[in-house]
């Protein structure tokens, strides 16, 4: 597949304008891109264009290989590996439909994703976002749960139920109109991670109405991989998403309040998942300064032997927490 078929793609669609634009940036998942899009293929709601942005993935030429069945169905672009952000914001600028459905390229949806979601905008005409739950599969520790078993939603969304956590939002399985994320200023290109929670918060902040329902209409990969280094990197991007925030929004104190809790908790997160690898890494000294910081947070008994042996016997510490991570593992 070359950029040139995909420009002659567009130009036949010209005249054609969807509903929806299914937005999908793709980076080294050419073993799940066939299931992803044939989950969107498979929907009842059929007014829908297909955007897949191949963001600078080492897999590209199988990922192409595996685009071939489905031809001129979709729009293909390529581009250098510049992060999610970029790659949502490449599709938003080429995307046709009122509404945007985004998808990640390993995950999936069921047959009447879009039909319940456009039923939403259908009945409550002011909304702007809609979220359903996911089922969460590929680890065995989440065998069988869903998404909002694991992190509910309850209450209204609001800019404060997603600042203090009480509702989570599942990106796979998010609708918004077109025209509310780019007057929000769509995703923000710098965040390594998060951005999409970061452009709810704008959108709620602006007035935007977002719901949910609990029907179970996504497929929600959990893949395996280094959980610690993902959740440096997280609360990394969440402390520079509710740094921003404090900067650039007009809070009540209330709000306000709970926004710097987060950015507490956050960098908490941050000193706790760095000081546990700098600990393994045999990095004592570093590891007992960000374990300390972290500690003075959350106070926690056990984090504050770890302390201790890094004091005393700093290797036998290593060696146990090591040891402690193994067999959690092999006990899920």
């Amino acid at each position: 597949m070359t950029d040139i078929a995909i420009q002659a793609q567009e130009d036949t669609q010209v005249f054609e304008t969807p509903a929806v634009s299914v937005i999908i940036p793709a980076y080294n998942t050419a073993p799940y891109i066939a299931e992803t899009l044939s989950s969107v293929f498979a929907q009842t709601f059929t007014d829908f264009e297909v955007i897949l942005v191949n963001d600078g993935s080492h897999d590209t030429g199988e990922l192409e290989q595996a685009l071939v069945p489905y031809g001129n169905r979709i729009v293909y672009i390529k581009q250098a590996n510049l992060g999610a952000g970029v790659a949502r914001n490449t599709g938003i600028k080429h995307a046709r439909g009122k509404y945007l459905a985004f998808l990640d390229s390993d995950d999936s949806w069921l047959p009447d994703y879009l039909a319940s979601q456009m039923k939403a905008f259908d009945e409550i005409p002011l909304l702007d976002v809609v979220y359903c739950d996911a089922k969460l599969f590929g680890d065995r520790v989440f065998a069988g749960r869903t998404f909002m078993q694991t992190y509910p939603s309850n209450g209204p969304v609001t800019l404060e139920s997603l600042i203090s956590k009480k509702c989570h939002v599942p990106f796979l399985c998010t609708m918004a109109r077109r025209q509310v994320v780019v007057d929000a200023g769509a995703f923000d290109e710098s965040l390594p991670r998060c951005e999409d929670y970061d452009l709810l918060l704008r959108i709620l902040y602006r007035g935007g109405r977002m719901m949910y329902h609990k029907k179970v209409l996504g497929r929600y990969r959990i893949r395996p991989g280094s959980m610690s280094q993902d959740a440096v990197k997280v609360s990394k991007a969440l402390i520079a998403i509710y740094k921003n925030a404090d900067k650039t929004m007009e809070l009540p104190k209330e709000i306000r309040a709970k926004l710097q809790k987060q950015i507490a908790l956050s960098q908490a997160g941050f000193d706790l998942e760095t000081g546990r690898n700098l600990l393994v890494a045999g990095d004592f000294s570093r590891a007992k300064d960000s374990l300390t910081r972290a500690n003075n947070f959350f106070s926690r008994a056990k984090l504050k032997v770890v302390i201790l042996g890094l004091k005393w016997a700093p290797s036998w510490t290593r060696l146990a927490v090591i040891t402690w991570v193994k067999l959690i593992s092999c006990c899920d």
